[in-house]
C-alpha cells in the first residue's frame, strides 16, 4: 500500500462557513436519473420495456422530475423519448429531463425527440475539472468558457420557439475537482447566455462525479459557489453526488445545510463506478426526523422488487431501509430492548416513534414486524419472549424469560442456524407445555366456598405407577393444588409467580397460565392451555413440578 503517491484534498478556504449551524427542514427538488445515469452503469442496460415499467414506478413514488435519458445518444434513448411523450404517459405534473452534451448536431437531436413534450428539462454539460482540461481535452480555462457558451447559444437557437414549459440546466461535470472560482465563471457565462429563454430558474446542477473528499468539502464548496454567483435567486442549486468514497448520504445532507435547493439521484444508489447517492436512503432519513420527503416509499418491498428486476442487480441484505434484514436483530441485548421498547410504545399515548435500535418504525414503509427478531446462538431471553408473543400469543412473564431463552439458545447452538418461528413454539410446548410424565391427573374437581372463600380440590393422580387420592383447602385452586401434590412427593416448594391470559378471542378461546416454583435447585416453570383456566392453572402446576 503506497499512499505516499496520493495527496490529500485541499481544504476550502471559507472563513465564515454557515451550514453546519442550518438543519434540512423540508425535502429538496428530487431529480431520478435511474434511466440514465443509472441505467448507463448496467452491465445489461434496460430494455424498452423495463424502461417504461422503471418510469411508472418513479412516478407512482411521487418524482416530479424524471431524467429519462441522452436521446441524442442512440437510437434506444430517441425512441423511449418519443415513446413517452406520443403515447401521453408522461403526468401533466411531471417533468422529464434530457441530458445533451455542448454540441450542436446532438442538441438538434435532443430537440426533435422532445417535440410535443408538455414539461422538459433540457440538461447540457461539459467537462471542467482540471484534469479533464489538461488531460483529455488539452484547453485552457477560456476555451471550456468557450464551449459551454457555443453550446449555450445553441440550445437558445434550437429551443427558443418550443411550445412546451422549458427548463434549462447546466452542470460543469466534475466540479467538485474543478476551481472554484472557475465553476462559478463558467455557470454564470451559461446563465447570461440563456437569460431570457425561459420563465423558470436555470437549474445549475455541481456534481461530486467523482467523490475526492470528506463529505464537509463537498459542503463547502456549495456553500462557497451560493456565497460567490451572482444572482443567486435566478438559480436552482443542484446535488449530484457520487459515492467512490461511500459518503455521498452524507456528502448530499451536508451540501444541502449549505443551501442547495434540489438532489439528483437513483433508487438504491446505482450508478457508476461505486454509485450514485441513493435517494431513497437521503429520503427516508429525512422521514425519520419529521420531514415530509415529499416520495412515497410506504411500499419499500414492491420498489425493491421492480428496481432489482429492471436493473437485475441484488439489494444487499444491509442496505439502509430496504435490506431484507436492517430490520432484524440476532443479539440478545437487542432483541430486550426492542422487546421492551414495543411493549413500552403499546401503553404509552404518545404517538412518537421510539423504540431502541429502530430509527423507523418498519410498518412505515411496508415491512412486517414478524422480522424484527430472529433466534440464532447469539440470541437472548428478550427476542424469544418477542416471537413468542408476536407469532403465538405467549405472554411470557418476566422471570420465566431468562429459563426459555436458555431452552431456546441450547437447540440454536445444536442446529447452528437459525430457528424459525415454528421450530421456536414446537420447542417452548415440549418442554414447558406437555402433559406431566410423573404425574397423571385422571380426575379434579375444585369449588369455592362462597362465604370462606376457601377452595377446596379434590384430585385423584397417578404418580409412578401409584394412584393418589387427595383432598386439600386453600386460597385457591393452585394453593390447594401445590399442598396435595407437595404431600405427594414429600417435598416442599413455594409458587412465586403466577400469570394467565387467553391465547385467543371467541367463546372456545383458550386460556394460558404459568406458573413459576421455587425449590431448592433454582425456579422452574411450567405453562398450562386449556379452555377452563382452573384445569389450565392445575396442568402449569403439575407441568412445573414434573421437570424436578
Amino acid at each position: 500500500m503506497f499512499s505516499n503517491k496520493y495527496k490529500p484534498f485541499k481544504k476550502i478556504d471559507l472563513k465564515k462557513r454557515t451550514w453546519p449551524d442550518n438543519e434540512i427542514s423540508q425535502a429538496p427538488n428530487w431529480c431520478s436519473v435511474d434511466l440514465r445515469d443509472g441505467n448507463q452503469a448496467l452491465i445489461k442496460p434496460m430494455d424498452m420495456a423495463k424502461k417504461l415499467e422503471f418510469f411508472d414506478l418513479l412516478v407512482k413514488i411521487g418524482f416530479k422530475t424524471i431524467e429519462i435519458g441522452f436521446p441524442s445518444a442512440s437510437k434506444v434513448e430517441f425512441d423511449f423519448t418519443r415513446r413517452l411523450i406520443e403515447e401521453n404517459r408522461i403526468p401533466d405534473d411531471v417533468t422529464i429531463q434530457v441530458l445533451v452534451q455542448a454540441r450542436e448536431h446532438l442538441i438538434e437531436k435532443t430537440r426533435d425527440a422532445l417535440r410535443g413534450a408538455k414539461n422538459v428539462v433540457v440538461h447540457m454539460y461539459n467537462s471542467t475539472s482540471t484534469m479533464q482540461r489538461e488531460m483529455v481535452f488539452q484547453k485552457s480555462q477560456d476555451e471550456i468558457i468557450t464551449i459551454a457558451k457555443d453550446g449555450a447559444k445553441l440550445v437558445r437557437s434550437y429551443f427558443e420557439d418550443f411550445e412546451g414549459n422549458l427548463n434549462l440546466e447546466y452542470s460543469p461535470e466534475s466540479f467538485t475537482q474543478t476551481e472554484l472560482d472557475f465553476a462559478v465563471k463558467i455557470c454564470q457565462a451559461v446563465g447570461k447566455e440563456w437569460k431570457g429563454l425561459s420563465k423558470n430558474k436555470i437549474i445549475l446542477n455541481l456534481p461530486a462525479t467523482v467523490e475526492v473528499a470528506t463529505p464537509n468539502i463537498y459542503a463547502d464548496q456549495i456553500e462557497w459557489f451560493i456565497n460567490n454567483i451572482e444572482n443567486r435567486e435566478d438559480y436552482l442549486i443542484s446535488l449530484h453526488a457520487h459515492n467512490d468514497r461511500g459518503t455521498a448520504v452524507a456528502a448530499t445532507e451536508l451540501a444541502l445545510m449549505a443551501g442547495a435547493d434540489r438532489v439528483e439521484g437513483t433508487l438504491l444508489g446505482n450508478g457508476e463506478r461505486t454509485g450514485n447517492v441513493d435517494i431513497m436512503t437521503v429520503a427516508l432519513n429525512m422521514f425519520t426526523q419529521g420531514i415530509d420527503p415529499q416520495l412515497d416509499f410506504s411500499q419499500i418491498n414492491e420498489v425493491a422488487r421492480i428496481v432489482e428486476k429492471c436493473t437485475e442487480i441484488d439489494t444487499h441484505i444491509r442496505h439502509p431501509y430496504v435490506g431484507k434484514m436492517v430490520y432484524t436483530a440476532f443479539s440478545g441485548s437487542h432483541q430486550d430492548a426492542i422487546n421492551k421498547g414495543m411493549a413500552h410504545r403499546a401503553v404509552k399515548e404518545n404517538s412518537l416513534w421510539e423504540v431502541p435500535y429502530l430509527p423507523i418504525d418498519p410498518s412505515d414503509v411496508g415491512r412486517a414486524y414478524e422480522d424484527l427478531i430472529r433466534i440464532n446462538s447469539q440470541s437472548g431471553k428478550g427476542g424469544v419472549a418477542f416471537i413468542l408473543e408476536q407469532k403465538f400469543n405467549y405472554e411470557i412473564p418476566k422471570k420465566m424469560h431468562p429459563i426459555v431463552g436458555e431452552v431456546i439458545q441450547n437447540i440454536a447452538d445444536i442446529k447452528g442456524d437459525v430457528l424459525n418461528n415454528d421450530e421456536i413454539l414446537e420447542a417452548f410446548e415440549k418442554h414447558f407445555l406437555v402433559k406431566p410424565e410423573t404425574f397423571q391427573p385422571m380426575k379434579v374437581t375444585s369449588n369455592t366456598d362462597a362465604i370462606t372463600k376457601e377452595t377446596t380440590v379434590e384430585a385423584e393422580i397417578s404418580y409412578r405407577g401409584q394412584t393418589y387420592k387427595e383432598s386439600k383447602k386453600g386460597g385457591g385452586p393452585i394453593e390447594a393444588m401445590s399442598s396435595i401434590i407437595s404431600n405427594i412427593i414429600n417435598t416442599e416448594f413455594d409458587v412465586i409467580d403466577y400469570h394467565e391470559h387467553s391465547l385467543n378471542i371467541g367463546t372456545d378461546a383458550y386460556a394460558v397460565a404459568y406458573i413459576g416454583i421455587q425449590t431448592e435447585k433454582g425456579i422452574v416453570f411450567g405453562v398450562g392451555k386449556e379452555r377452563n383456566i382452573t384445569l389450565a392453572s392445575i396442568n402449569a402446576l403439575l407441568n412445573a413440578v414434573d421437570q424436578i
